[in-house]
């Protein structure tokens, strides 16, 4: 399993250009985005089966179709507080990386944004470590950041 959820290190992944388009998610409050090219389906809440001996970023597996998809606890990848109602009750964006699909556990899916060409920035200083080696950067929006997280760091359980 470890083996299969590693891949590069460091955010290294080039910024998002204006044009891109991301999904927004929320997480404990904070507005994120993923490329909307990896994405494959956006659902809500699923079961999940522990996978024993898992890091504990992996909330589990869900079955798509037929197709056996590990579950990543953004949450608990990125720091933060556990879900309210437990991961059982999270929406699961599946993406796509590297032919695997990958469901990352999120507590609200929002809209499909197209980034405009100004108010792009690369990660503050003051952005918590974890945060900046899965992120591309923030963009700046009319009320408030939007941290464009990298979906391949985001699998890079160590």
């Amino acid at each position: 399993m470890r083996a299969s959820l590693q891949a590069g290190h460091g955010g290294s992944s080039t910024p998002s250009s204006p044009g891109t388009q991301v999904l927004t998610v929320r997480l404990a409050g904070q507005l994120c985005g993923l490329p909307v090219p990896m994405i494959r389906d956006v659902l809500g809440p699923q079961p999940l089966a522990r996978i024993p001996l898992a890091p504990p970023e992996v909330a589990g597996s869900l079955n798509l179709r037929g197709r056996i998809i590990t579950a990543i606890d953004l949450r608990r990848r990125l720091g933060l507080p556990p879900f309210e109602k437990g991961v059982e009750g999270a929406m699961s964006v599946v993406m796509e990386l590297g032919g695997e699909l990958y469901s990352f556990l999120v507590d609200e899916v929002g809209d499909v944004i197209t980034l405009p060409g100004s108010g792009w920035e690369t990660n503050p200083s003051t952005l918590d470590q974890i945060w900046r080696q899965v992120s591309q950067g923030v963009q700046r929006l009319d009320n408030e950041l939007l941290v464009v997280l990298d979906a391949a760091e985001l699998i890079a359980i160590s």
